[in-house]
């Protein structure tokens, strides 16, 4: 279960991985499969090639991309998430979710 994201975020989120952009979305999530993990950065491109050349800066694997035929995006959660965050410059994600 997602929350804490607004629709316009949302929206620039898709419409930036639909043109092509390195995009990222960090929301709160709840999912039982990942006990102590309270966010997710979705990290999405639809250009895939691009999506995992950018993954290699960070050691993410291109199967660790969920390929969502509209979206596809790696999920990062913990410390890669922080790193990813940090070095990207998403200073306001960080802040809002308490990373």
């Amino acid at each position: 279960m997602a929350f804490g994201v607004k629709k316009n975020e949302l929206l620039a989120w898709k419409r930036e991985v639909s043109n092509g952009k390195i995009a990222i979305l960090t929301h709160y999530w709840m999912d039982k499969r990942f006990p102590g993990c309270f966010t997710v950065t979705k990290v999405g491109c639809r250009d895939v090639e691009k999506l995992i050349l950018w993954g290699r800066e960070y050691g993410l694997l291109p199967e660790w991309i969920h390929m969502d035929k509209n979206y596809p995006h790696y999920d990062l959660f913990g410390e890669k998430q922080k790193e990813v965050l940090t070095k990207e410059g998403q200073r306001e994600q960080l802040n809002r979710f308490h990373l």
